[in-house]
């Protein structure tokens, strides 16, 4: 099976996919937790925090006891691992891992890798990894013209054209940061839970926040696919990312979160890197 690894600044993704046909996880290992639709294949998933002092000793230690939690032995499972990766540090230890601890094929999704996706930017190599990953995952769920919406760290926008080619997109600072910013240099304000206030306007402090969190980050979403539009036509807008779950039911625009769509970008590029079979 191929192990998916995803390394976003905050936190990191791993998803465990079946390879083929007879590729299945053992039958005592224990089904995965309930969670959104997911991607044909995606068996088992898991979210980390991002740790970029991990050494890869660490790494190959914590997904085995992943593995293990679920009643599978990382040795007898795992056929091919796939990164993606936005930390350099956690790149390299990853890496590291792959050739120390595992006898598998390795891919990290990097300029020069196959990922069957045309990059129609100034410098290509700018591209973000994840962002390339979603792209390929969002055309080849919806096809195209699409745009992604990522909502993590940071929040980025990224257009893929009819003929599946990525265009390029936007970066804005994502909810998490913003809000700790606010937090860190406005001395009256306090950290709040991230949930819908009782209506738009707050009447208290903490629903002021909450509603500014919410309906603001929403309304940026809006506002920038409708720009995106105006500029490439009708388009899909899907979302994923960390904070989807929150912001997308107040999102207008948006039509599909795939919370996993970094990991099915992954799979494929794996796939057409390492020849099945």
């Amino acid at each position: 099976m191929l192990l998916a690894i995803d390394v976003g600044n905050t936190e990191t993704v791993v998803g465990l996919f079946s390879t083929g046909p007879d590729d299945q996880p053992p039958p005592d290992a224990r089904p995965a937790a309930p969670a959104p639709p997911e991607p044909a294949g995606l068996s088992h998933h898991w979210r980390l925090s991002t740790v970029a002092e991990r050494t890869a000793d660490e790494h190959a230690l914590l997904l085995s006891q992943l593995l293990d939690l679920d009643g599978m032995d990382v040795a007898g499972v795992v056929t091919g691992i796939a990164v993606t990766s936005s930390v350099p540090r956690v790149t390299t230890a990853l890496r590291q891992m792959a050739d120390r601890w595992f006898n598998v094929p390795c891919v990290v999704l990097e300029p020069g890798v196959r990922s069957g996706m045309p990059i129609v930017y100034d410098n290509p190599k700018e591209v973000g990894a994840d962002r390339v990953a979603n792209a390929i995952g969002a055309y080849d769920l919806y096809g195209g013209p699409c745009i992604v919406v990522d909502m993590g760290t940071a929040t980025t926008f990224d257009a893929i054209s009819a003929a599946g080619e990525y265009l390029g997109g936007a970066i804005a600072p994502g909810v998490a940061i913003s809000m700790d910013a606010l937090f860190r240099n406005a001395a009256a304000l306090r950290r709040v839970e991230l949930v819908e206030p009782r209506s738009v306007i707050g009447k208290s402090t903490v629903e002021s926040i909450q509603s500014g969190a919410l309906y603001g980050y929403a309304g940026q979403v809006d506002a920038m696919c409708r720009r995106f539009m105006a500029e490439l036509g009708r388009c899909t807008v899907v979302a994923t990312g960390g904070l989807s779950e929150v912001i997308t039911p107040f999102a207008d625009t948006v039509e599909h979160r795939e919370p996993w769509l970094t990991l099915h970008g992954l799979r494929l590029v794996y796939e057409r890197n390492v020849r099945q079979g």
